[in-house]
C-alpha cells in the first residue's frame, strides 16, 4: 500500500485559530476557482504553501512530464525520459530551505526487483540553503563530507561534461543494501539541479546516465557559474539590501506566526518588483508581503553598460535551521 504523503505540516507550528482565506489555485491570488483533483493516497493539510504573484511567470516547481519528456520552463530544462520509464510520483511542495523534488521517475511497469532503479530530479535553492555552499561543486563536496560511514564513496566529486555543460558527478554506494547512487549536479539560476540515479545494476545506471546527453539546458548552466543572464534574470544573493534598495514598505501581519517565509523576487530593469514567488507561506502572510514588496524600489542593475533584470531572495520571519560550525566542517557526519 502506498504510504500517504503529509503536505503542509508547517501548520503544526503555527499559532492562533483565526479563519484563513481559502487557498487559490493557479499559483497566484486571482479569482480562479478551478480546484485540481487531489491525487489518490495524498492528505492535504491546510497551511503554508508555495504560491506566486502571477501565473504567467514560470516557477521552479512548475515542471512536469508530458509525452515522455520532463520539461521545466523556469530552469530551461528538457529531459527525454528513457524508453519504458515514466513519472511515478508528484513531489511535495518546496521546503522552507528551498529544496524541490521536481520529478520521481521509474520503470513504467512498476515492478521492483533485480535490474530496476529510479531517477530523482531535484533542486536546491542556494539563497536559502542552510548548507555553506554557493555553487553546485561546493554543495556536492559538502554532501560527500557529511556522508554517513555506512556508505562508501565510489567516485568523485569531479567535474564532467554533459550536453555541452559542466556538471559535478558524485557516486556512492551501500555495501549492505547493494545499492548505488550516482549524483550529477549543475547550477541554473542560483539553484543546484540534481539528477540522482539509484539502482543495483551498474549496467542499467550507466545506460541511463549516458542518455543525459539528450538533455536540453540553458546556456547559463554550469558547476560553478549558473547565475542567469541573457533571456532570464541575473540571480544575485542579498540584492535586496542597501545600497540597492532605495525605497521600501514594511509588511504588517494580522496574526503572529513563527514560520520562515522564503521569497524570491524578480526586479525589472527600472527597479520595480514584477514577480514574487513564495516558497512557503500562509495565505495571509503572502498577501501582506506581496502588498509591501510591490512598493519597494531598487537601483537598476547595470553591468558592462547594459541593464539587466535581477532575481534575488528575501527571508521573512523565523529563519530555517542553520548548521553549527562543527556540522559545517563535517565533524558531525552522522547527524
Amino acid at each position: 500500500m502506498q504510504r500517504p504523503i503529509l503536505l503542509g505540516l508547517l501548520l503544526l507550528c503555527a499559532t492562533g485559530t483565526a479563519a484563513q482565506e481559502p487557498a487559490r489555485s493557479g499559483g497566484d491570488f486571482s479569482s480562479n476557482l478551478h480546484v485540481p483533483k487531489v491525487p489518490e493516497g495524498v492528505i492535504l493539510v491546510k497551511g503554508a504553501w508555495a504560491s506566486a504573484s502571477d501565473s504567467s511567470t514560470p516557477v521552479p516547481e512548475g515542471g512536469g512530464v508530458s509525452h515522455g519528456v520532463f520539461a521545466d520552463p523556469y530552469f530551461g530544462l528538457r529531459y527525454p525520459l528513457p524508453p519504458g520509464w515514466a513519472q511515478k510520483y508528484a513531489g511535495p511542495p518546496p521546503s522552507d530551505s528551498g529544496y524541490y523534488v521536481l520529478a520521481q521517475i521509474g520503470p513504467a511497469n512498476g515492478q521492483d526487483g533485480e535490474g530496476q532503479g529510479s531517477i530523482l530530479i531535484a533542486a536546491q535553492d542556494l539563497f536559502f540553503t542552510p548548507v555553506p555552499a554557493s555553487n553546485a561543486l561546493e554543495l556536492i563536496d559538502f554532501n560527500k563530507e557529511k556522508l554517513s560511514q555506512d556508505y562508501k564513496v565510489e567516485r568523485g566529486p569531479e567535474p564532467v561534461a554533459i550536453a555541452g555543460r559542466t556538471f559535478v558527478r558524485f557516486d556512492y554506494g551501500s555495501p549492505v543494501a547493494e545499492l548505488h547512487w550516482h549524483v550529477l549536479a549543475t547550477e541554473i539560476r542560483c539553484h543546484v539541479v540534481k539528477f540522482v540515479f539509484m539502482g543495483k545494476e551498474p549496467q542499467l545506471t550507466d545506460a541511463l546516465i549516458s542518455e543525459l546527453a539528450n538533455l536540453a539546458l540553458p546556456a547559463a548552466a554550469g558547476a560553478v557559474e549558473g547565475k542567469g543572464g541573457g533571456d532570464v534574470p541575473v540571480c544575485i544573493a542579498n540584492y535586496a539590501n542597501d545600497p540597492n534598495l532605495i525605497e521600501r514598505s514594511d509588511a504588517y501581519f494580522a496574526e503572529r506566526r513563527f514560520n520562515a517565509v522564503p521569497v524570491r523576487i524578480i526586479i525589472d530593469k527600472e527597479g520595480h518588483v514584477r514577480h514574487i514567488h513564495f516558497l512557503s507561506a500562509f495565505p495571509d502572510q503572502a498577501k501582506a508581503i506581496q502588498d509591501a514588496l510591490m512598493q519597494w524600489r531598487f537601483r537598476p542593475y547595470v553591468r558592462d553598460g547594459q541593464t539587466f533584470e535581477v532575481e534575488t531572495g528575501i527571508l521573512f520571519g523565523k529563519p530555517a535551521r542553520t548548521l553549527t560550525p562543527a556540522q559545517a566542517s563535517g565533524d558531525a557526519v552522522n547527524d
